[in-house]
């Protein structure tokens, strides 16, 4: 494991690096750092104003260090004299508690101190729109069924394959690329490793995204609900526990339904008894709940959930195990935040461990067709201000997120439903102008 990135440099040819951290509404921060400076960033870290970035801070603060974690660099496959480091936010030589890497470190240890890892793969779903983000780009993606299309992937055949090739590069072991169900939709799958190191690929994985969709005059958008009518952009999450120190699956028993242990079953009975207040993290914006309550798309099927049920191998519910010893969580959207994802997955599952909670019986109806029929499933939140006061609600949930960074999470985000609600919108003068 690399330890200096003083030597990195020198090996590598950076000049630059970037010291990245990711705020609580998963926008990411920077600062470029000469590789001359980098020893001593290493040390003491890049200040930045925290206020300045979305976190309940003031101007008042001190400064807010990022502290560059050397086994998190990576050297930009497109730009090889910059490096890209993922960061840990201090203030006067504490952890920030409300910063989400943080907050992952935390549940990441937890989990170590009750001999598991969590290990999760995603499946970050984006659309390629023109540069002000108005339309499709693409003019000839037009089919009524677009999934899979092979002539509208080959039209982006240079974009997707670089970024390919930049994660093959990466020795993140890429395995399949695909257009996915909206027009102009796509979906890029690399494999499955320890949860944080999962999101600060996933973090990167988006920042590269951007940047080569402006390469090619193109904007890149992970926005859950950009277009009504069509599919949004969810990013599914594939989890699996393993033992410490066998190295065992824990969550793989031959011999029990689905091939999902007892242990297994205890951490998805966690997703399931806490899945309505985890859906505040996992669907952090007011466009998100256009899509997990989105009417039929243009396709047939928004492939969102909106009840919070759990099946085996059928994409029409939150929870699916599509084999042995893993499930499938398809609740999480494009803008969900990579480390606070991980972060209430693990939170939401040793829960569940600790208190041996039962997921209850499964479900194996389409979801989408027969809903009516499922009386006693939870609903997921209807939206943002729903999410917020489900979330507030589940005591348990917030103190294993932790309180500082629950209590700061819930100010901003209250303060950007009520900033939603200000804004007068073209539907309320289509609708009221006239009364």
């Amino acid at each position: 494991m690399m330890t200096n990135l003083a030597t990195f440099a020198r090996e590598n040819g950076i000049k630059y690096f970037m010291i990245s951290y990711t705020d609580l509404f998963g926008s990411q921060r920077t600062k470029l750092v000469p590789a001359s400076a980098i020893g001593d960033m290493q040390k003491g870290g890049a200040g930045f104003a925290g206020f300045a970035t979305w976190f309940d801070l003031t101007p008042a603060h001190p400064d807010m260090l990022a502290m560059p974690d050397p086994s998190a660099v990576i050297q930009l496959p497109w730009k090889k004299e910059v490096a890209w480091v993922a960061a840990s936010c201090m203030m006067e030589g504490t952890d920030l508690a409300q910063a989400p890497r943080n907050v992952l470190q935390k549940l990441v240890k937890e989990a170590a101190d009750m001999g598991l890892t969590v290990k999760t793969g995603i499946e970050p779903e984006f659309h390629l729109l023109n540069p002000d983000g108005t339309t499709i780009a693409d003019t000839a993606d037009t089919a009524t069924k677009p999934c899979y299309d092979q002539l509208a992937i080959m039209r982006r055949y240079d974009m997707i394959s670089e970024i390919c090739d930049y994660m093959a590069e990466l020795g993140w072991e890429p395995y399949q690329n695909d257009h996915e169900d909206a027009n102009g939709q796509f979906e890029m799958n690399w494999i499955y490793d320890d949860a944080l190191l999962t999101a600060d690929r996933h973090s990167f994985f988006k920042f590269m995204v951007h940047t080569m969709a402006e390469k090619y005059g193109l904007r890149a958008t992970f926005m859950p609900k950009p277009i009504m009518g069509l599919t949004g952009n969810g990013c599914h999450a594939h989890i699996s526990v393993w033992d410490t120190k066998t190295g065992d699956n824990a969550f793989a028993d031959d011999d029990k339904e689905l091939g999902l242990s007892e242990r297994g079953r205890h951490f998805l009975g966690g997703i399931m008894k806490h899945a309505s207040a985890l859906a505040f993290i996992t669907n952090p914006t007011v466009n998100s709940y256009k899509r997990i309550n989105a009417p039929r798309t243009a396709s047939g099927a928004t492939w969102a959930p909106n009840s919070v049920t759990w099946t085996g191998n059928n994409r029409t519910h939150m929870v699916r195990v599509p084999g042995p010893g893993r499930f499938e969580l398809r609740l999480p959207d494009g803008a969900v935040n990579p480390y606070l994802l991980q972060a209430v997955i693990i939170a939401a599952g040793l829960s569940g461990l600790k208190s041996k909670a039962d997921p209850g019986p499964r479900s194996d109806i389409d979801m989408y067709a027969e809903a009516c029929d499922v009386k006693d499933a939870p609903k997921l939140p209807l939206n943002l201000l729903d999410a917020i006061r489900t979330y507030d609600a589940d005591k348990e949930l917030k103190a294993a997120m932790g309180e500082e960074f629950s209590a700061a999470y819930m100010k901003l985000k209250t303060n950007e439903w009520n900033s939603y609600c200000s804004h007068l919108s073209q539907w309320e003068r289509d609708n009221t102008l006239n009364i």
